[in-house]
């Protein structure tokens, strides 16, 4: 395996990965959101177009019983491709509005994304009749650009191709470049640069290609110089293809962070949470799951179901305050204070305590009554709760099931006691 093999793999492998890491947002999102569709659509659609482009599936399908398959595929995939990314060209000056003073590049984008659907379903017809007719796939093939050098019906094919792909790219090097000049945000002029540095680089690929293939057809090159040019650019459009991937990503950097940290919120919360809806099956939206379950619900963002998750939590505390005797609140914190070492784990702690004896209770079938003291809130917005009750969730991991129902027996005892001083 050569090193151009190699990074062919590896590439592709990035493109699918980014493509896997956007689908989620772009399948279940708001139905709205263009952009994100779009986006995505790009990324699916050149990854397939790479991995026809790697040695193993290349050799694969071109040795089918459809000779240079892979060609065919890579082109009808990457056209596609190119239809999306001009989608998300005109996606992004979606604000603009359609009447008034409309600036000159955002009229030229959605004149361009007009003109692309038709020019794309020109573009895969007239591929698909070329491939057929005039271009000689007697032998296959695994370099086709310098295996079919000189010959005027696979120049006729790829010119076609070229013709497409180079004008997109200059559309989109044109649009990212002047979205990078008024670009506010760091990470967002970065980004949009290595994106336009990337069509910049398709420019010169297919003029450089186009070139060469017409000036082959006058005068034939030899087999080492055909093969050293077409791995030479070949090389330039994995780079290429890299920053892309890289550019179109960095924007979306800042969201990783706060991602990992609701899924880490997720992870922590769920044994407490499933507990809690065990016990009160008719809270939740959907039938408590396992944790590999939760996390692939890919249908509601992380973010809303910590939000249904926190609330469903409160709601069912507060319905097990009608099964937990009053002095249950003073026990389980005189339980947390004899087992905490750490100040700061007491105040977690005891309503972990709380919530286990009270499911106890609950579980014993203690006939309901008056609502009960429970702790006072420990935050004053959700990002506090929800750090609040990841502390909750980790004391109860501790609690054992026997320690909870002595919690739950002395403070029933406490309260016959109380009872009987009472009388």
């Amino acid at each position: 395996m050569t090193p151009l093999d190699l990074a062919g793999y590896l590439i592709a492998g990035l493109m699918t990965a980014v493509a896997l890491w956007r689908m989620p947002a772009a399948l279940w999102g708001d139905e709205d959101d263009r952009r994100r569709r779009a986006l995505w659509g790009c990324y699916a659609g050149f990854a397939a177009a790479l991995w026809t482009k790697t040695r193993v599936v290349r050799i694969g399908l071109n040795d089918s019983s459809v000779t240079d398959l892979s060609v065919l595929i890579k082109h009808y995939t990457a056209t596609v491709a190119i239809l999306a990314i001009l989608s998300y060209i005109v996606a992004i000056y979606g604000q603009y509005p359609d009447a008034g003073d409309v600036p000159r590049h955002v009229r030229f984008a959605r004149l361009i994304q007009q003109v692309a659907a038709k020019a794309s379903v020109a573009t895969l017809v007239l591929l698909t009749v070329l491939f057929f007719t005039v271009v000689d796939r007697s032998v296959p093939s695994d370099r086709f650009v310098a295996d079919h050098a000189g010959q005027w019906g696979a120049t006729l094919y790829m010119s076609v191709f070229y013709l497409y792909l180079g004008t997109a790219s200059a559309v989109c090097a044109y649009q990212w470049a002047l979205a990078t000049a008024s670009a506010g945000l760091r990470r967002l002029r970065i980004g949009l640069g290595m994106m336009t540095f990337a069509m910049f680089i398709g420019v010169g690929y297919t003029v450089s290609r186009t070139l060469f293939l017409w000036v082959s057809v006058i005068d034939p090159p030899s087999e080492a110089f055909a093969l050293d040019f077409d791995e030479i650019t070949e090389a330039s459009q994995v780079v290429l293809f890299a920053f892309f991937a890289v550019g179109a990503s960095i924007p979306a950097l800042s969201n990783i962070r706060r991602r990992a940290k609701l899924w880490r919120a997720q992870v922590r919360l769920h044994a407490l949470w499933h507990e809690l809806m065990a016990a009160f099956p008719d809270q939740p939206f959907d039938p408590p799951a396992s944790l590999v379950r939760e996390l692939t619900r890919f249908g509601t963002p992380a973010d809303l179901r910590i939000d249904r998750w926190t609330a469903d939590i409160a709601d069912a505390v507060e319905k097990l305050r009608h099964y937990a005797p009053d002095t249950l609140l003073a026990a389980a914190g005189a339980a947390a204070e004899a087992t905490a070492t750490d100040r700061e784990r007491t105040g977690p702690l005891t309503d972990a305590y709380w919530i286990k004896a009270a499911l106890a209770a609950h579980a014993d079938g203690a006939a309901p009554g008056h609502a009960a003291a429970v702790g006072t809130q420990h935050a004053t917005d959700q990002d506090g709760e929800v750090a609040w009750l990841v502390r909750v969730a980790a004391a109860y991991r501790t609690v054992t099931a026997d320690r909870a129902r002595q919690v739950l027996e002395s403070s029933t005892e406490t309260a016959a006691a109380a009872k009987e001083q009472t009388a």
